[in-house]
């Protein structure tokens, strides 16, 4: 895509500007260094905040020692790039000692928010992305706000992700706990403006809200079908669309022992639902594994069962050091990426983060996965579908792409990378606040 193009395409800062009349921003997020997309959409909005105008943007999330102690995959702390000028990240320490069998990290935001509230320059809109226990935190803290008059209430944002829906609620809904599933649900609409991550978890809400009417006699679906907005994951554009200088490729390649289109990439989180055991049994019986090599990036609760699965073949390679820089190398220069995401009960693909991403850098390399959940919103179909946990499916897809010559490759490439630069940054920052503004006003 030439300058002028991406140019014409990105809004500039004045227009992003215009309509946007918030001083402060702050994000409650699973923040870096978690490996998770939605932290990283966290960052892209903080960072799309700043470019617009907003004059300070705290992204709010968890101690150092907390995420290490946990069993959240983890960037090296050492590949997380600084965030720009203007961008603080706050991890308040939990309150209270031993005798707090729970939430001593919640009640820890939660004042840290109404701490923030009192010195920011308003107006000011509060995001959170997780409603458990994010959304919570937040409106535990505009209640104690308005009740202490103390500063302007500020425009609250709760995105609904993947896991809000087909974990917390999914069981409890399961488990007969519809009072937990309510719970979830009311704050959700408790914030001036709720969004679902896609159609698909918006779908998803709606269905938990009908389950949970049939038993409270509540009247959740009517209001969350009506009430609930869609806001994509907000993806840094510019970051794989203008691609490192050759030499910054060639070193990253070199260093992990690659060529340009010379290897099936998986990079994602090694969980069972994204896949990866169908992926390694699919390419080692595909013709693919005769000419180049799978490269599985990432860490997870599946790493040591996978490397125990592939142990013995020296054509699959496991990366779990990945650098943000070097993760748009990878997904720039495969042949193709492979993501297919599965259905589990404590989990479902909800949009699609890293096959965007992979859409966005390739310049040759197709996208192969399932039309498991929101995933078709993220491809818009750009893509080779097999069916999700069909191994000789997925076989037969990688055998297509091997029989692909390199201009069906790159005409296929090109019309997925177009329909990806709609999830930019710094349109669905705009796209995000814009109706907060007018929920606010109301």
């Amino acid at each position: 895509m030439s300058p002028a193009v991406l140019d014409a395409y990105r809004p500039t800062t004045k227009s992003l500007h215009e309509g946007l009349p918030y001083r402060g921003l702050v994000i409650l997020a699973r923040a870096d260094p978690i490996i998770c997309g939605h932290s990283t959409e966290a960052r892209n909005l903080a960072e799309a905040a700043i470019a617009a105008g907003i004059e300070r943007v705290h992204i709010v999330s968890y101690p150092l020692d907390v995420l290490e102690a946990s069993q959240l995959p983890l960037k090296p702390l050492a590949s997380v790039a600084p965030y720009s000028p203007g961008i603080t990240v706050d991890r308040p320490s939990p309150v209270g000692d031993y005798k707090v069998l729970d939430g001593r990290l919640g009640y820890a935001i939660a004042g840290h928010l109404i701490d923030l509230l009192q010195t920011l320059p308003g107006p000011v809109a509060v995001m959170n992305l997780y409603l458990v226990p994010h959304g919570q935190m937040v409106m535990q803290a505009v209640e104690a706000v308005r009740g202490m008059g103390i500063c302007d209430i500020p425009t609250t944002i709760a995105e609904a992700v993947g896991s809000d829906i087909t974990n917390v609620v999914s069981n409890a809904l399961q488990t007969g706990q519809f009072g937990a599933a309510a719970a979830v649900l009311q704050n959700f609409l408790s914030h001036d403006q709720p969004v679902a991550v896609s159609r698909f978890t918006k779908e998803l809400i709606i269905e938990a809200g009908e389950q949970v009417d049939r038993h409270l006699g509540s009247r959740f679906a009517e209001q969350l079908a009506t009430r609930t907005g869609i806001s994509y994951p907000a993806i840094d554009t510019s970051l794989y669309l203008e691609r490192p200088p050759q030499e910054e490729q060639a070193s990253v390649l070199n260093r992990r022992g690659l060529q340009s289109d010379g290897y099936v990439l998986f990079l994602s989180r090694l969980a069972e639902s994204k896949g990866v055991d169908d992926l390694i049994t699919a390419y080692q019986a595909s013709r693919l594994a005769d000419r180049i090599p799978l490269v599985i990036c990432g860490t997870g609760p599946h790493e040591t069962a996978l490397r125990q699965r592939a142990a013995g073949d020296q054509r699959i390679r496991f990366f779990n050091d990945v650098s943000d820089a070097e993760k748009r190398v990878l997904m720039a220069n495969c042949h193709t990426y492979c993501l297919p995401s599965k259905p589990r009960p404590e989990f479902t693909e909800t949009f699609g983060i890293a096959i965007a991403e992979a859409m966005l850098a390739a310049s040759r390399g197709v996208v192969v996965t399932t039309r498991t959940g929101g995933i078709p919103e993220a491809t818009g179909d750009h893509c080779l579908y097999h069916a999700a946990g069909d191994v000789g499916d997925l076989t037969a897809r990688l055998n297509e792409v091997e029989q692909m010559d390199t201009h069906a490759r790159e005409v296929l490439a090109a019309r997925a990378r177009g329909y990806a630069e709609q999830f930019d940054r710094s349109t669905i920052l705009r796209r995000l606040l814009a109706p907060a503004r007018a929920s606010a006003a109301a």
